[in-house]
């Protein structure tokens, strides 16, 4: 969890800031009404960068079995983030 209590602005500061930092490009975007999930690899690991209005801003791996690998990506970008006053 980066932020549960923002608005949709925040998302798409964090995702401006993923892709200008940390040069992350996203792979696939899904914006739904509430919800928007949008993919991107970093450091060889699939992650998804994700918002709803009733949860905020998320970073998660896609796969379900989550490794260790997988976790440390998702922990990795969510320490840059908080650097960054996310």
């Amino acid at each position: 969890m980066i932020d549960d209590n923002c608005g949709i602005s925040k998302f798409y500061a964090i995702a401006n800031t993923l892709s200008k930092d940390l040069k992350v490009k996203f792979l696939n975007q899904i914006d739904d009404a509430e919800t928007l999930d949008w993919d991107f690899q970093y450091r060889g690991q699939f992650l998804t960068l994700h918002y709803n209005i009733f949860n905020g801003v998320s970073i998660y791996p896609q796969q379900q079995k989550s490794s260790s690998v997988n976790n440390n990506a998702v922990m990795e970008v969510a320490h840059f983030l908080e650097h960054r006053v996310y």
